[in-house]
């Protein structure tokens, strides 16, 4: 097998450790051999990548991905797209984010049925490029829950972009179908959401709708995703183990109690980039800061920022993702999150990275081969032109990421940065905690 070097680089490992000088030999797909300088590694490579003292790291997770959001400024404009347009549109965003250092995503919910697994089939056989990714069902809800719409000045005109469910029994025939098409994982909305006109703290679903749910993914070997603001909807995460708990804004002393307790199964991608960017950068879209207030978003953020910082201070694993694709927060300016980590949760710049390295190969459930740079794991590498511990912005900016990896194989060379790829990042012109911290923003 070809034996490839990537010398002279800084490298952070994604193992909690110090970055240090060195180089790295990949053979094939995996990574064989890691050198601290001055020990070299480039006479017993068939090719040499001079990485010129950049900073090396593991590829990033997502671990809250909505391939199928389109940009847009409203939820409607999901289900408007048709279908064959719309797979079309996940091919592309699939690349953007490939190009932005993301090698592996978790699927938070398809627009319509299908989409991810058919992505998620493509991506694998070859057919276009994204990272290695999970797939998730469309989103099951309940009659008026989050995904099941209607057009205010049309009542009747139903828009819905969620599987809707009324009881066990459709519960069960959900998962079954889902199931069926090739999901990996379950996804259901067990609160609601302020931007759909349903309180985040609202819990529409029965604990026994809840353990149908639960039956069905344990019986079939798959597990379940829950979009979960509310406390309540984070105690059923719990009480019937569903794994990957979306957001959790609102969870209570009881709830971050059963979470710290079950730690170890459970994992939370809380979208605060959802709640930053609504807040302080929707103004060109009609959601001024005094609309995002009117509507609750300011104060599910105070909530949130205290609740998450509580959450990792527990050991609770909390990794970047989350709701990216629309018009004020659009795909590929993922990397936000990173930095909002830091300013809203109280993470360190090394803590964020390892939430998006590390706890990414765990998240993927590949631990042992996925988020390290260490022999024997998969070449899912990202070469950044800067110091990202001293400035997580700069994995906002497509020039800075000077090569992505994948799987042995270059995806993205160290001179690439397309036009289109620069007009992704978004200045945080109106937030102003930009560059002050969270206590100058947030009352207390």
């Amino acid at each position: 097998m070809k034996k490839t070097a990537i010398t002279n680089v800084a490298i952070f490992d994604g193992s909690g450790g110090e970055v240090f000088n060195g180089d790295i030999l990949i053979e094939g797909n995996r990574i064989v051999e890691v050198a601290h300088f001055p020990n070299k590694l480039a006479g017993r490579a068939d090719q040499v990548i001079d990485g010129k003292g950049k900073f090396l790291m593991p590829g990033m997770t997502e671990a809250h991905t909505h391939f199928s959001w389109n940009d847009q400024p409203s939820l409607a404009a999901i289900q408007m797209m048709p279908p064959e347009e719309h797979i079309l549109w996940c091919v592309q965003v699939a690349k953007r984010y490939l190009d932005m250092g993301w090698t592996s995503a978790l699927g938070a919910a398809a627009a319509k049925a299908r989409l991810d697994v058919v992505l998620r089939n493509a991506i694998t056989a070859g057919q276009c490029v994204g990272p290695r990714y999970l797939a998730g069902s469309q989103e099951i809800t309940t009659l008026g829950g989050l995904g099941d719409m209607t057009l205010p000045h049309l009542p009747f005109q139903e828009l819905s972009f969620g599987h809707i469910v009324s009881g066990p029994e459709e519960i069960r025939k959900a998962a079954r179908m889902f199931i069926k098409y090739g999901v990996d994982h379950l996804k259901i909305n067990l609160s609601g959401e302020y931007i759909a006109g349903i309180a985040a703290e609202l819990s529409p679903f029965s604990d026994e709708e809840v353990a149908m749910l639960a039956a069905e993914a344990k019986r079939y070997g798959k597990r379940v995703a829950a979009h979960a603001r509310s406390s309540e909807s984070v105690k059923q995460c719990v009480r019937h183990g569903l794994e990957l708990i979306f957001h959790a804004s609102f969870a209570d002393e009881e709830a971050l109690d059963l979470l710290e307790a079950n730690k170890d199964k459970h994992f939370v991608a809380p979208g605060i980039g959802w709640l930053v960017r609504t807040c302080f950068n929707a103004s060109e879209y009609g959601i001024t800061t005094e609309v995002a207030e009117k509507m609750g978003y300011r104060r599910e953020l105070e909530a949130a920022s205290e609740t998450l910082s509580k959450m990792h201070k527990r050991g609770v694993r909390v990794l970047p993702g989350g709701d990216y694709g629309f018009a004020w927060m659009p795909h590929g300016t993922n990397a936000n999150d990173l930095q909002y980590f830091v300013d809203y949760i109280g993470m360190s710049s090394k803590e964020a990275l390892l939430a998006a390295t590390r706890l990414g190969g765990e998240l993927m459930m590949r631990a042992d081969e996925l988020g390290q740079i260490q022999p024997g794991y998969i070449a899912d590498l990202v070469m950044v032109d800067g110091d990202p511990l001293q400035d997580l912005r700069i994995l906002t900016e497509p020039s800075r990421i000077a090569m992505v990896m994948q799987d042995g194989v270059v995806h993205k060379n160290l001179h690439d940065s397309s036009p289109r790829e620069a007009a992704l990042h978004i200045p945080d012109s109106e937030n102003p905690l930009r560059d002050k911290g969270v206590q100058e923003a947030i009352p207390a």
